[in-house]
């Protein structure tokens, strides 16, 4: 037996059976299967597929997150509807801009005071305002200066300006919108003048008081000045109606944005307020005469 096995044959046996031990651990060592790795046109595929499905996501997320189409503010529409205003309202500025200013008459002074004292007096006094055509001297046709108008209407000045002598008072007095006015028509009113004193009325760095004792100190024929400070010196006494006997109002003339002296709220209120001081009773008794320069 060990002859035909050789010499050494239990080294074969132990070497058999090791490397069958061997073997058996070998194949518990060695890990399952591995998955067959992609080929590159599967992996491809797998990629674009992907990138499809991850488009599709961003999409549907982006719909989802797409906000409604916001609407126009306000502030957008506003300047349709300022528009639609100024179409409704147009300004003063804007309707004398586009067409020629007509002259004023005494139809116009006189609807003026009855839309003012409408709902302040009674239907019976509103009657007793209503002035006469005789009240009224004729009206500048915006063809006169105001030396030139006031030599048609007043045609006696010369012996008119004589015959006053009362302190306190004048003659003629020009109500006009505002103190550069009252300088420029002083100016005007040279060559019409003559021998007559003209006196400044208006609030602007003058005081009342310093008014009243000018006119205290002499004879004053003309007076000129805004409708405001003629009130307040009535109202003080510095300033008497017994003398007046026209009354020439700077009708036509109009400022930088062509508003007339009676366009403008406070000087309106103003000249309301002084026609009620007397010079409408004075019309009413045919001792004074208006004019609308």
């Amino acid at each position: 037996m060990g002859d035909d096995l050789g010499d050494q044959w239990w080294e074969h046996e132990g070497n058999s059976d090791a490397s069958e031990v061997e073997e058996e651990k070998q194949e518990e060592k060695q890990p399952t299967e591995k998955p067959k790795t992609k080929s590159k046109p599967e992996k491809r595929k797998a990629v674009t597929e992907k990138t499809v499905k991850a488009k599709k996501k961003k999409q549907s997320e982006q719909k989802e997150c797409v906000t409604p189409p916001k609407k126009e503010p306000e502030d957008a529409k506003s300047p349709k509807v300022k528009r639609k205003r100024k179409k409704k309202k147009k300004t003063i500025t804007d309707v004398l801009s586009s067409s020629e200013p007509k002259p004023g008459c005494p139809a116009d002074l006189q609807s003026l005071v009855t839309q003012y004292f409408s709902d302040k007096r009674s239907v019976i006094e509103q009657e007793e305002l209503k002035l006469h055509d005789s009240c009224f001297l004729s009206s500048n046709d915006l063809t006169h200066s105001l030396s030139s108008y006031l030599k048609q209407v007043c045609p006696k000045w010369a012996k008119i300006q004589k015959q006053h002598t009362e302190k306190s008072s004048v003659v003629l007095l020009i109500v006009c919108s505002s103190a550069l006015r009252t300088i420029e028509l002083i100016k005007q009113l040279t060559t019409f003048k003559g021998e007559a004193k003209a006196i400044k009325l208006f609030a602007k760095h003058i005081k009342v008081e310093e008014q009243v004792k000018l006119l205290q100190k002499g004879v004053t024929h003309i007076g000129v000045g805004t409708p405001g400070r003629i009130s307040a010196l009535i109202e003080k006494d510095g300033l008497n109606l017994q003398a007046l006997r026209y009354v020439v109002l700077d009708w036509n003339w109009r400022d930088q944005k062509l508003r007339r002296m009676v366009d403008i709220p406070e000087i309106k209120l103003d000249f309301m307020k002084l026609l009620e001081s007397g010079i409408l009773s004075g019309c009413k008794e045919d001792k004074v005469k208006i004019g609308l320069f």
